[in-house]
This record gives C-alpha cells, sequence and structure tokens, in this order.
C-alpha cells in the first residue's frame, strides 16, 4: 500500500511538472565557450527564436562555461538537475571529446538527452596573404617542397579548426612537414595568420568569410561534399573531395542537449520549440549572416541527431587516436 502511495505522489509530480514547466524559472543554455564567439551567437539567437516559439512566456539566459575544450560544460550540464531548466548547446566538440580526452567525468552520450540539431556551417582552409600559392594545386607543391618549414595554426585543442586540421593533414600524409600551432582561441588563431606568424588555418565560415572577402587571407578549398556553388563568395572554390580526397566531408555542426533522466514532457515541449524556432525567418537570416545552414531534415529529431553524433564520433576517434593528439 505505501509504495503505491509513493508511486502516486511520485506520477502526480511528474503530471504538475508537466502542466507547468517551463514555470518561472528561467531555462539556461550552457555554451562550453566564451561569449562572442559563433557558438555563443547561435545561442542566443536561438534562444530568442525558442523564447518566442514557446509564446514568449519562457526566459532563456545563455551562460557562458568556458574551458578544457568545452569538456567543463559539458560536465555542468551532465550534473545538473534533470528538470529542463539547464540545457547544453554544443557544437562538433559533442563527437570529438570521447577521443581527444582519456578521462572525462560524464559519458557521451550516456549522460545526454538528445533534442536535435540546429546549424551545419561549412569550412574553408585558407592561407597567410603571404603565402606563394594561388590555388590549391600550388599550395600542395608548396608543402612539399617546403617540409618541415610551413606551420598550420588552430584554435586549440578540440576545436573546429584543429580538427579541420588534423583530418586533413592525416589525408595529405603531411603532419610531419608542418608545425601545429595551438592557440587559445580563434581571434588569436586569426591574427597570427593575418599578421604572417603562421602559415596555414582551416576554420569555419562564420570566421574565415569576411576575411576572405576582403582579400586578407588566401582562400584555396571548402570542405564540405561539393563546392558551395550557391555562395557568391565562395562558389568558385573547389572541395577537398573534388581535388580528390574521396570521402573528405567535414560540417562544424550544434546541436541541443538536456541532461540524462530529463522528464520527457519536458523533453517534448522543449523539441517541439526547437523545431519551430528552426523555421523562424529572423532565425535563418541570422544564420545566414553566420555562413550556417538551417537543418531542416530528420536530425532536428532526438533519435537521428542521436545517430548522426554517433557517426561522427565514429568518423573522428580513429583519425584523433592516430595523430596522438590526446588530452588528460
Amino acid at each position: 500500500m505505501k509504495k503505491l502511495f509513493v508511486l502516486a505522489l511520485a506520477t502526480a509530480a511528474m503530471f504538475a511538472q508537466a502542466q507547468t514547466f517551463p514555470g518561472s524559472k528561467p531555462i539556461t543554455f550552457v555554451v562550453p565557450f566564451s561569449a562572442g564567439g559563433p557558438t555563443d551567437r547561435v545561442a542566443r539567437d536561438l534562444a530568442e527564436a525558442m523564447r518566442k516559439a514557446m509564446g514568449g512566456g519562457a526566459n532563456f539566459v545563455v551562460e557562458n562555461v568556458n574551458g578544457a575544450g568545452g569538456t567543463i560544460g559539458m560536465a555542468k550540464v551532465a550534473r545538473a538537475n534533470p528538470d529542463g531548466h539547464t540545457l547544453l548547446l554544443h557544437h562538433i566538440g559533442m563527437a570529438s571529446a570521447p577521443g581527444l580526452y582519456r578521462k572525462l567525468s560524464f559519458k557521451v552520450p550516456d549522460d545526454f538527452e538528445y533534442l536535435g540539431m540546429i546549424n551545419e556551417v561549412p569550412m574553408t582552409l585558407i592561407g597567410k596573404p603571404q603565402l606563394a600559392a594561388n590555388n590549391y594545386r600550388e599550395l600542395e607543391g608548396y608543402i612539399k617542397a617546403n617540409a618541415g618549414k610551413l606551420n598550420i595554426a588552430h584554435a586549440g585543442l578540440g576545436s573546429a579548426s584543429h580538427l579541420c586540421g588534423l583530418m586533413w593533414q592525416s589525408r595529405l600524409q603531411a603532419s610531419e612537414a608542418m608545425t601545429t600551432i595551438p592557440f587559445s582561441g580563434t581571434a588569436p588563431a586569426m591574427n597570427a595568420l593575418l599578421g604572417g606568424q603562421v602559415d596555414i588555418m582551416c576554420d569555419q565560415t562564420t570566421n574565415t568569410t569576411s576575411q576572405i572577402e576582403a582579400g586578407r587571407v588566401k582562400a584555396f578549398a571548402v570542405t564540405t561534399a561539393k563546392s558551395l556553388s550557391d555562395n557568391k563568395l565562395l562558389k568558385n572554390y573547389p572541395s577537398l573531395q573534388e581535388l580528390g580526397m574521396k570521402g573528405f566531408e567535414l560540417t562544424i555542426w550544434h546541436g541541443l542537449y538536456a541532461p540524462k533522466g530529463t522528464p520527457s514532457a519536458a523533453l517534448n515541449q522543449l523539441n517541439n520549440a526547437l523545431k519551430i524556432a528552426l523555421k523562424d525567418p529572423e532565425f535563418i537570416k541570422k544564420q545566414e549572416g553566420l555562413g550556417a545552414v538551417v537543418v531542416s531534415d530528420k536530425r532536428v529529431e532526438p533519435a537521428a541527431h542521436k545517430a548522426f553524433v554517433a557517426s561522427e564520433t565514429a568518423k573522428l576517434k580513429p583519425l584523433i587516436e592516430a595523430a596522438g593528439k590526446f588530452a588528460d
């Protein structure tokens, strides 16, 4: 009888939460990177779009929890009260963390609920303006002719530019031909490239488009399966796959996650709001301004997004392990 009573109380509590979520408590997007970066901008745009999607009654805030390649923010959400009010907005680092870090205080995917994918961002291979190569084939020849003399920058362990650089060097078989130079973020890495202190970088269009347009860097290729024919600025640059790197496709995507055990009623409301937000013309326009494409396929559904992250993890983990780029 006592067990039945406890069960009834638990059921009533769950029903009450379903009726009141989100209530007056704000919904926090934890962004595992510093304010002002591309992931932070996506989070702030999405927060406003989801607020509107939930009728304007929900209050969204963005909390930046920077450090350790995004894993500090990931851990915070994994440990958070699973009531639907603390969410993680993360990029491809969700898939790379299991390969990059030997020791994590959480498990991917076990400690998270998957809400859906948000967008995808192409990447570009760029070089300093003084580089003596004007197209990709010339760049390959220049690397071979100057083995050991060139360097490639990235924005830190686990960053988009780090993963792209690893993947490209592995396929080019040039890991020993270039020295990898890590920086504490995209801005200092880009500044070093603009100043000619480093030679090459691969980074997302959110960071490179304005520099390419202004002629401050040289662009060589994109990392999508095909060239970006719809992009006025980048349409004339071939994809690495078209240049002969079969299967080379890397985009930086963002997804939304909740702690494991979050009630299904809250997850359903959040996923519905996410899908409405992804169709918001204002949100789409803002993402296009960042060089991002808002996802409109089945990956906006939790199960499909989870399967996609698993496939990305399987693609990235052996690459990272082969390069030996681990962090404790």
